[in-house]
């Protein structure tokens, strides 16, 4: 606050001295002696203009908001003309929220001392909080016309800039008022937090260190430091920034609720869910919370409540594209298909960038069976930060993406696998059409796929992912051939057998197993832990065991056992867990007369090899299986066994045991009658 204390003749030389003494004690930070005398002089003289002037100011600094308001107030009636007080009085208008009224005292203020940086700062701070940013601007840019050696009005002047989405300027602005005073902790917080929107994290980083290494006790920039690290992928570190500010600001909402995205991404939703409710305790009003915890809920898929946050979030903030995303992603897995494509596609048309939106949209279509329109979104998924750890970063190339419009003969062309196994081994098959249009396919695949397909049909080189590359006109991620192919349903290359398997691996296995006694029937209950809709795809091998008829011999095609399982399996001795390669996997799918599994690589696997395959799958399923029938485009051999009501697997097993049971052999003919 501006503190004035003009001379007053009238006042009596005892009041005059006693009105010093105050202004002094104000001066060396005594507050409660300088407002004794402020209160001695006015209970002589009621209207003393300074000294309720001087007391207004103490009043506002000791957070005694409205009775600021009400001194000041009675300042400015006795002397109209004063421009500090009346700026002073806008400062506790603007804190009381009084907006309107604060801007009119700031105006009032510079019309009568034009000249008044300090007015048009805090005008530009009530044009902010009231969402004029533009207004706020010009105000910031009049202070810094009058005074450009001005770090606050410098440092404003850049939070408005942020507000308007300029971040380069307002990183401009903050170096300014860094320059000006480079012990300003707020300047380099804020400045981290601008370079953080032009995706400069380490310079982000950066920033919030040197704000806390001038002021440690700075909640604000541990919280900000604890979002940038959040955004460079290292959750535990941003959890301990966000419980550092906690524990200096327990009443920190926002805090809170970043501190609920770190404990989500650490894999500890029903603690997330616990810090997003302590958020909205503190602050009822906070709709990122509820946003965040309704992915939150959606991920312990307890859709209703999830839905319910989503809500929330859009009453309080109807423009807010990530709740429109996330409560389209809830409303499709309740199979609410026609809302949940609305919901995508108003968060598309409030940010027409936001790559999240467009990716679940692509993901829908596909599941629709709108491919066109599928194909096209689905390319979004590369500006889509939050499956950086499902795709990895998008590879840089010096040569350009094959798009399907450049032409392929005598070209060679790098296809690089870059999702789960079972992707690769899903669209590896358009090797074979490129190489048909002329070119020579080179093929990069993880290593554990490298036997696999060392001789898929159409590759003239195969190599490691992360290993030395022969010289190429061309690149394509395998999942953006479908698109580059314009593929349609009735158009999926090779839906039968493309994947061959390795005939002496598939002659040991025949040895090792010996002759068949019974079906054979490889199994597959769960995929990875780390794949975000695991949870509804994945089945407990108890689960799937109660089901199985005795007369079958079993084998366990599982990558990776689960807690317990070793236990189930050493009980079901009909049941031999096999722990091989994906090579090795392949032969023995060979053997099998069906595999059965859940929506893993195993599926794709035995799907690619023409073996017959059951498919268990949820209501939802990924949008690859799409949402009807019994049969795929994708892999003529597959049979899906689709679940009728979300989360039962009940019906699903029920036709796994009546479709075991149809396929035993028939018992031996009784002997004919004689």
């Amino acid at each position: 606050m501006s503190k004035r204390a003009s001379h007053a003749p009238s006042i009596p030389h005892r009041h005059q001295l006693a009105l010093q003494e105050a202004v002094a004690a104000y001066t060396r930070g005594d507050w409660n002696e300088a407002e004794r005398l402020c209160r001695r002089i006015l209970k002589a003289m009621p209207g003393q203009f300074d000294t309720l002037h001087l007391l207004g100011i103490i009043a506002a600094q000791t957070q005694r908001t409205e009775e600021a308001a009400a001194l000041l107030g009675r300042a400015v009636a006795i002397n109209p003309s004063d421009a500090a007080a009346h700026s002073n009085r806008g400062n506790a208008l603007q804190a009381l929220r009084r907006l309107e009224e604060a801007l009119a005292s700031y105006d009032r203020a510079l019309a009568l001392k034009p000249d008044f940086a300090q007015a048009c700062i805090n005008r530009g701070s009530a044009l902010q909080d009231l969402g004029r940013f533009e207004e706020a601007l010009a105000s910031y840019d009049r202070a810094l016309a009058l005074q450009p050696d001005y770090p606050e009005a410098h440092y404003n002047r850049a939070v408005a800039l942020q507000d308007l989405k300029r971040p380069a300027e307002a990183l401009a602005s903050y170096g300014h008022a860094i320059a000006l005073r480079p012990d300003y902790p707020e300047a380099h917080r804020n400045r981290g937090v601008a370079l953080q929107g032009l995706d400069r994290l380490p310079d982000a980083l950066a920033c919030h260190e040197r704000a806390l290494a001038l002021r440690p006790e700075f909640a604000e920039a541990h919280s900000s430091r604890g979002v940038v690290l959040q955004a460079l992928d290292r959750p535990a570190e941003a959890l301990d920034s966000f419980e550092r500010a906690i524990a200096l600001a327990p009443g920190f909402a926002e805090a809170h609720g970043n501190r609920g995205v770190a404990l989500l991404d650490l894999g500890r939703p029903s603690e997330a869910l616990a810090s997003y409710d302590r958020a909205l305790a503190l602050q009822p009003d906070y709709a990122e919370a509820h946003a965040n915890r309704g992915a939150v809920l959606q991920s312990l898929r307890r859709l209703k409540e999830a839905l319910a946050s989503y809500d929330r979030a859009l009453a309080l903030r109807p423009e807010h594209a990530g709740a429109w995303s996330g409560r389209g992603i809830v409303l499709q897995e309740m199979n609410r298909l026609v809302e949940a494509l609305q919901c995508y596609e108003r968060a598309i048309a409030i940010a027409p960038d936001f790559a999240e939106a467009h990716f679940n949209l692509s993901t829908l279509c596909l599941m629709q069976g709108d491919f066109a329109r599928g194909w096209q979104k689905y390319e979004w998924r590369w500006r889509y930060k939050k499956l950086d750890k499902t795709l990895g970063k998008r590879r840089a190339f010096a040569q350009p993406q094959w798009t399907g419009a450049e032409p392929l003969e005598g070209r060679t062309l790098l296809l690089h696998a870059e999702q789960g196994f079972g992707d690769t081994i899903q669209f590896c098959r358009y090797a074979l059409a490129a190489s048909a249009r002329g070119a020579r396919v080179i093929l990069e695949v993880p290593r554990p796929l490298r036997a696999l397909l060392s001789n898929l049909a159409g590759v003239a080189q195969l190599v490691e992912d992360d290993g030395p590359l022969p010289a190429i006109d061309f690149h394509c991620p395998l999942m953006s051939l479908p698109h580059a192919f314009s593929t349609t349903p009735d158009t999926v290359p090779t839906p039968g057998r493309y994947i061959e398997s390795d005939p002496v691996r598939v002659a040991r296995w025949r040895a090792e197993l010996g002759e068949p006694r019974g079906m054979r029937v490889g199994l597959s209950w769960s995929g990875s832990h780390l794949n975000v809709g695991d949870a509804k795809r994945s089945i407990t091998l108890a689960e799937l065991v109660a089901h199985l008829p005795p007369q079958h011999a079993y084998f366990s095609l599982q990558k990776d056992l689960r807690e317990g399982d070793a236990g189930i399996l050493a009980a079901n001795p009909n049941i031999r867990h096999m722990g091989a390669d994906f090579a090795d996997t392949a032969a023995l799918c060979e053997l099998m007369d069906v595999v059965i599994s859940v929506d893993t690589s195993i599926a794709h696997l035995a799907g690619a090899l023409g073996r017959p395959v059951w498919v268990l799958l949820p209501v939802i399923p990924d949008w690859r299986w799409q949402l009807k029938g019994e049969t795929s485009p994708w892999y003529r051999s597959a049979r899906l066994l689709r679940q009728q009501v979300i989360g039962d697997w009940g019906g699903v097993l029920g036709q796994v045991r009546a479709g075991l049971l149809a396929l035993s052999p028939a018992p031996p003919a009784a002997p004919a009658a004689t």
